[in-house]
């Protein structure tokens, strides 16, 4: 199934269980869509995307409305994405991409989270080298596709891992980040139903510890994920 997956199935992302996190995280998503896009989904493709992660995700109509609403409100307030890199303990990177309406009091939580729980934060840029950035999209498997097949058509449109999630009965790809829109278009020229699709940060190399170690790692990485303003947290944590 390859490395991604295996990163996937094993990465603890434990936002995603916390369901009012979820809405928070898509809400923004949507927010910044509609900010560059504009507020019709037919002619915003990442909108769109969005509105069908919000709908996997169970986001009740009303609070999807809202927050295409507050996008387009002159009062609302600009949000920028950050991106935090930094070592936790024993040496595991950690990358930490946020919404935020105040970068002054986000970088300022999420340093200290890195101080109080044995770790640094550092410059932008430093674990480059570290993770490949990656989008993904979730398709309904309908038993009409044949997957090998799918991963040949699909490799000229920038996917480079396509796999059977038979648990779930979805059709998962992986592809390079530039590749999102041409990906998408591809997905929905052809009528495949798209479950979920997000944007992921794989690591090329990971580190083993020893249990005490992961839970050192996990707490950190716990406390960062509570803060309102982090959307996403990557490790190569094995």
């Amino acid at each position: 199934m390859g490395r991604a997956f295996e990163y996937r199935k094993a990465r603890m992302f434990k936002r995603w269980d916390h369901m009012a996190k979820t809405f928070t995280r898509i809400g923004k998503d949507i927010v910044l869509a509609v900010k560059s896009g504009g507020a019709e989904p037919s002619t915003n493709a990442r909108l769109r995307a969005l509105l069908q992660n919000a709908r996997a995700a169970n986001m009740p109509k009303d609070t999807i409305e809202r927050a295409i609403k507050r996008a387009t409100a002159k009062d609302q307030e600009d949000y920028k994405e950050m991106v935090y890199e930094g070592y936790g303990p024993h040496g595991v990177a950690i990358l930490v991409e946020s919404t935020t309406d105040n970068p002054t009091r986000t970088v300022a939580n999420v340093r200290s989270y890195f101080n109080k729980l044995g770790g640094s934060l550092g410059t932008m840029g430093m674990l480059d080298f570290l993770f490949d950035r990656k989008c993904i999209f979730k398709v309904a498997n309908d038993g009409k596709r044949d997957v090998e097949e799918l991963e040949l058509e699909l490799i000229d449109f920038g996917a480079d891992e396509v796999f059977l999630d038979e648990e779930n009965n979805q059709i998962v790809i992986y592809g390079e980040f530039t590749a999102y829109g041409s990906l998408q278009s591809y997905l929905e020229e052809n009528k495949f139903e798209i479950v979920e699709s997000d944007f992921e940060r794989i690591p090329n190399d990971t580190k083993k510890l020893s249990e005490e170690e992961i839970a050192e790692v996990e707490k950190l990485i716990e406390r960062i994920e509570e803060d309102d303003d982090v959307q996403r947290v990557f490790h190569n944590m094995a």
